[in-house]
């Protein structure tokens, strides 16, 4: 594949990219922007690739696969928990265009890189910040919150960010989780197994 234009219609064909926000973003976001000089000629390939100090761009299926799961929608308030190069960001930000996201990343360098990357477009509701100890940012609510790294068990501090109705989507040990959070702020968990990420740190 030579093109995001392409990558895009890989996906669909595979039959992971399937609503029409994310298929016109992973028309409009190009992943050679987010991946590291040098592997520009695997930018469209399907498999993760390093973007330095142990951290990697994801799997282009994952990232669709995981997307997907948010049902995003244009006003969502998303929080992006290890942006890494930004283009899950990026992803996130072109289908809520009245909404909002929030990155946040541990490895000072990559927070520059992502916004070094963010800055190849126009974006206006795109917020990034440094991680601090805590999981997420404490006190805050969102719609959605998608974590790009695999936690050992589900942090509750996370479900206590997300808002009623709201949904989470993130590794647990092999798993992809979905927590869907009830308007009487019961928990809903779906799982898909056989998914590998890189261990969250935090």
């Amino acid at each position: 594949m030579k093109t995001h234009y392409e990558l895009s219609d890989y996906l669909q064909k595979r039959g992971v990219l399937k609503s029409p926000g994310l298929i016109e973003s992973f028309n409009t976001i190009d992943r050679k922007d987010f991946v590291s000089p040098g592997l520009e000629a695997e930018a469209y390939e399907d498999h993760p690739l390093s973007i330095g100090s142990g951290q990697t761009i994801s799997q282009p299926y994952t990232v669709a696969f995981m997307l997907e799961l948010l049902q995003l929608k244009e006003n969502d308030r998303i929080l992006d928990i290890g942006c890494g190069s930004g283009w899950s960001t990026a992803l996130l930000a072109q289908v809520a265009k009245s909404g909002s996201v929030t990155g946040v990343e541990l490895v000072p360098e990559l927070l520059e890189l992502a916004r070094h990357n963010l800055d190849k477009y126009s974006f206006t509701n795109i917020r990034l910040e440094l991680a601090g100890e805590a999981l997420g940012i404490p006190g805050q609510v969102f719609d959605k919150i998608l974590v790009s790294a695999a936690a050992d068990e589900l942090p509750q501090e996370l479900i206590l960010q997300l808002a009623p109705g709201g949904l989470m989507v993130i590794p647990v040990q092999n798993d992809m989780v979905v927590i869907h959070k009830r308007e009487d702020g019961s928990i809903e968990q779906n799982h898909f197994p056989g998914f590998r990420f890189v261990p969250l740190i935090y």
